[in-house]
């Protein structure tokens, strides 16, 4: 009973996001989240533009209580918006930008709208981009396109951190789909190596001489550790005293 009444819950919070967007229109909401409080339903609706999302005299705010409370039952809804500041790090707001310039000048500039979204994402410091876009472009045939610069993290735990939305585009030949996923500047990287005066200067303390090396490899009787042919590591040796006679040459 209380998986369906869980199913049952996420279908009502999907209708009202469902709802909310289709009321304001296309590229004007980032998320819709829904919080449960003692007194009603807490609506927190991000927008990159909160005076479209408020209207005149709150206008829209009533319109959209009024439609929580008759199509969606819900007794006391409230409704808060929250500015999103930076919106080139907003994959949905991206997205739909995309998909609404597709609708309006049409798919043969499809390269345009694309790299120019790109480039707006990169200048504002992100990490990493990339957009996809799959439909009728330009052809009569459906066709999948990538644009993508920087870094992007697609697998493992770090991949949850980048921001992924997509958009539909109704255009004349046919619907396209849009997928834009940003790393945006903010993300933590655990693998990150950040390479600075001070991390040179430890490597150079730490570094060793190649004459140095060779002295050990000498020195020790077995030159293959355990598991390695000794033929193999006599190669490895032949290398190191090249490299060594061809830096002492260039000196």
């Amino acid at each position: 009973m209380k998986e369906q009444n869980t199913v049952q819950l996420k279908k009502e919070e999907f209708a009202i996001r469902t709802g909310i967007k289709k009321l304001l229109g296309k590229g004007k909401i980032s998320k819709v989240r829904i919080e449960y409080t003692p007194v009603g339903e807490k609506i927190i609706i991000a927008t990159h533009k909160p005076g479209l999302v408020i209207g005149r005299k709150g206008e829209r705010i009533e319109e959209m209580t009024k439609l929580l409370k008759t199509k969606f039952k819900l007794e006391n809804p409230y409704i808060e918006i929250e500015e999103v500041t930076r919106p080139e790090f907003d994959a949905q707001i991206m997205a739909d930008e995309i998909a609404l310039s597709l609708e309006r000048f049409g798919p043969l500039k499809f390269k345009v709208t694309a790299y120019r979204t790109l480039q707006r994402i990169i200048k504002a410091g992100a990490k990493g981009v990339e957009i996809r876009l799959n439909g009728k472009l330009p052809g009569k045939r459906a066709k999948q396109w990538r644009f993508a610069e920087g870094y992007l993290k697609k697998t493992g735990e770090p991949a949850k951190l980048v921001d992924k939305a997509q958009a539909k585009a109704e255009t004349k030949p046919g619907t396209v789909g849009v997928k834009v996923s940003i790393l945006s500047p903010d993300v933590i990287l655990k693998d990150q190596i950040i390479i600075d005066d001070a991390l040179i200067k430890t490597l150079k303390e730490n570094s060793v001489e190649p004459d140095e090396v060779i002295e050990k490899i000498k020195k020790t009787k077995k030159i293959a550790p355990p598991g390695v042919p000794q033929s193999t590591a006599l190669r490895g040796k032949k290398k190191v005293n090249k490299i060594v006679k061809k830096t002492k040459e260039k000196k």
